[in-house]
């Protein structure tokens, strides 16, 4: 059985390869590289005094996606790897999702998913990466807060509503 730092190493890419794990783009289109989630295990925030939950991403944990899966049958049951495969993309739940993410966290799952369809997931990872890497210590701007988890520490411990961009 692997420790856990051997998880975590396995987790933890070099900063200059953040963004470039395609196993971490979800069904969805959320990119897990850059989920407050993710970023808390990635930097092992518990240890550090900062409680918020730790995620693998969903595809790490085998879930179809933490968000759609368990009501989409097609996701469910293997049909399709990503939603923008579906005939009816995007879906009444996706637009839903995506609505959400787009009014707090300046992103957009859906504008994921199209550039993925049509330009690749190559390219939209090197989009990922200058759009969400801090310009200061090129460690990740987390989407649910606008912090960099590797330069801004402070600043996350401070806040007081973890998971709002300050205006």
């Amino acid at each position: 059985m692997k420790s856990y730092q051997q998880k975590k190493s396995k987790l933890t890419p070099k900063k200059e390869d953040f963004l470039n794990d395609k196993e971490l783009i979800a069904p969805c289109g959320m990119n897990c590289a850059i989920c407050s989630g993710y970023l808390a295990l990635k930097h092992d925030l518990k240890k550090r005094g900062i409680r918020m939950p730790y995620c693998e991403g969903c595809r790490a944990r085998n879930k179809k996606c933490a968000f759609l899966k368990k009501k989409c049958p097609l996701l469910l049951n293997s049909k399709i790897r990503s939603c923008y495969e579906c005939k009816v993309f995007p879906c009444e739940r996706l637009k839903h999702l995506d609505k959400s993410y787009r009014t707090r966290f300046r992103m957009s799952m859906i504008e994921n998913l199209k550039t993925i369809k049509k330009e690749g997931l190559s390219k939209f990872l090197k989009k990922e990466q200058k759009k969400w890497q801090c310009s200061k210590c090129k460690g990740v701007i987390c989407c649910h807060n606008g912090i960099c988890f590797d330069c801004q520490l402070d600043k996350l411990k401070k806040k007081k509503k973890r998971y709002r961009w300050e205006e």
